[in-house]
């Protein structure tokens, strides 16, 4: 090709015919009109809330709140921030949704592997926990552990005494505070010591099955670390951490520390629906191992529980993971019907109250909904690295 077509080749390269380039235009000519829908709606917003008189910026955001929040897991009264409030909420969501997420999880595996069971009594009872709860709507059952479970509990005069200093009633569940004296730091530090004695000897002992084959026992030594080593700290300083029992003085306990009964219907609520997703996605990964893996196993004399925990479990999790991922984003987003039983979790606090006091509407709904959002971005990368260390590396 000489140099006098190179002029000709371009202008043909560059012609509308050519997909490439309409693609371009097209593109370009979408991205312009969301641009200019985008921009007329928020200028037709911030028209109809100056007219209306409704707060367009965050100055909100440091004035007194006003309002009290029965459970708070942070500093906070009446004389608090709304800003202050908005913490509370997100950590009342965080402890919700991530105590949702363990219990859920631990309680669909349980129910998954039962449905696979080879006793009909276990196998039915799964079976129907399954196909009664995932078809009950979410909200129902929330109220129904409200209302019907704890709300009808006795009052505090009449609490349900448990032992250790521990009482139950309609108000929820009220339990011994933990006080810490001198040294008791000493003893954080022996936990905090058997815990990475503990992985180190978790990972020692993976090292040595994958090369020798040989199994150590790596429970019993972790338990004896997780209680030696803390009770070792407690007999060498004398008692460094001492209970306070609550006392019922006139219609109602003091001291000690609380659960309340609008935490405790959210938590069991959310586990024990989202339980019966997980147990069937567990109990789809396992039954999509081939049946070859369980014969090997067996041929190896594994027992069965061996062959479930060390075989077709590790397998299944690459199945597993996936849809897993999809169930705790919904139970975090679940976590938002709280509202309806009075926990205070960050819709009830910020998107109710705080929305109501101060009406900027715009602003804590979009604050809201980047809390959220955020929330669930992070649980989905954190779940998409563990799935990446399942995945099978090809040689």
């Amino acid at each position: 090709m000489s140099d006098l077509s190179l002029p000709s080749q371009l202008r043909r390269n560059l012609s509308v015919d050519d997909p490439r380039v309409r693609g371009v235009v097209y593109q370009a000519l979408l991205a312009g009109s969301l641009l200019a829908l985008t921009a007329a709606i928020g200028i037709q917003t911030v028209s109809n809330m100056s007219a209306r008189g409704i707060p367009l910026s965050l100055d909100f955001w440091n004035e007194t709140a006003g309002f009290a929040i029965n459970q708070t897991l942070i500093p906070y009264d009446s004389l608090s921030t709304y800003g202050r409030a908005f913490w509370v909420g997100v950590v009342n969501t965080l402890v919700a949704g991530g105590l949702g997420i363990l219990f859920a999880t631990i309680l669909g595996f349980v129910l998954g592997v039962a449905r696979l069971s080879d006793n009909w009594i276990v196998a039915q009872v799964s079976a129907s926990y399954v196909e009664i709860i995932r078809n009950v709507p979410l909200l129902l059952q929330l109220l129904f552990w409200y209302n019907a479970v704890l709300k009808p509990l006795p009052a505090p005069k009449a609490s349900i005494a448990i032992p250790g200093g521990i009482y139950l009633n309609n108000r929820g569940l009220i339990f011994p505070e933990i006080q810490l004296h001198p040294g008791a730091g000493v003893v954080g530090l022996a936990i905090l010591v058997a815990v990475v004695l503990s992985a180190a000897s978790y990972m020692y002992a993976q090292g040595v099955q994958k090369r020798t084959g040989r199994q150590l026992p790596i429970l019993a030594s972790c338990a004896g670390l997780m209680i030696g080593l803390p009770l070792l700290a407690v007999i060498t300083i004398g008692n460094p951490v001492s209970f306070l029992e609550p006392k019922l003085v006139g219609f109602n306990f003091r001291g000690g520390h609380q659960l309340y009964p609008e935490f405790a219907a959210l938590l069991i609520g959310l586990s024990v629906y989202t339980a019966s997703y997980i147990a069937e996605i567990v109990r789809g990964g396992i039954l999509a191992i081939p049946r070859g893996q369980t014969e090997a196993a067996y041929a190896l004399a594994l027992p069965p529980g061996k062959t479930l925990r060390l075989v077709i479990i590790p397998q299944a999790l690459r199945i597993i993971v996936p849809p897993l991922t999809s169930q705790y984003l919904n139970l975090i987003k679940n976590s938002s019907l709280a509202v309806f039983i009075g926990y205070p979790d960050l819709v009830q606090v910020f998107a109710g109250t705080v929305l109501n006091q101060t009406g900027a509407a715009i602003q804590v709904m979009a604050i809201t909904l980047s809390v959220y959002l955020a929330i669930s971005l992070l649980t989905s990368m954190a779940m998409n690295l563990f799935n990446q260390r399942l995945a099978i590396v090809e040689r």
